[in-house]
């Protein structure tokens, strides 16, 4: 056996490297990783809040509903409120119901909310988003009282 070959397979055998090696193949691809609806969910949601102009997810009444858990011990904020998510194999499709600050332009923070929803979804599931479908339920007006702060003061 020449120097070269020694150096190639140390073993000394017959070339086969894969007589050497245990399961095969690289080992990030041994396997499958599968992901919830709901961890999907928490990314988008924590990506649609972050847009300027989205002032609060899901409809009045889920906001109500979540105000009241919110302060119910141990029951926490839920960032998948207003955050539908369906996920496949390879591909996920969401579905988001926001509120809006009055006087953005409601065409632009969807559009903002879509492509900061798309890539933190993807760059952190591997999943493709084949898309974002996007409701807005309400708009906030500067002189009305949040949901929360309305459920707030009744339990007092």
């Amino acid at each position: 056996m020449t120097e070269s070959s020694q150096r190639n397979n140390p073993t000394g055998g017959s070339g086969d490297k894969s007589l050497g090696r245990r399961g095969g193949g690289d080992p990030g691809t041994r396997g499958r990783t599968t992901i919830a609806d709901g961890v999907v969910e928490k990314i988008a949601g924590m990506a649609a809040r972050d847009v300027v102009g989205v002032h609060a997810m899901g409809s009045g009444l889920s906001r109500t509903f979540g105000a009241v858990r919110d302060r119910v011990p141990g029951g926490g904020k839920s960032v998948t409120r207003g955050v539908k998510a369906e996920v496949g194999e390879s591909q996920a499709a969401l579905d988001l119901e926001i509120v809006v600050d009055y006087g953005v332009a409601i065409a632009d923070v969807a559009r903002d909310v879509r492509e900061n929803v798309v890539a933190a979804v993807e760059r952190m599931t591997g999943l493709e988003v084949v898309e974002v479908n996007i409701a807005v339920s309400d708009v906030k007006l500067p002189d009305e009282d949040d949901d929360e702060d309305e459920s707030e003061q009744r339990v007092q």
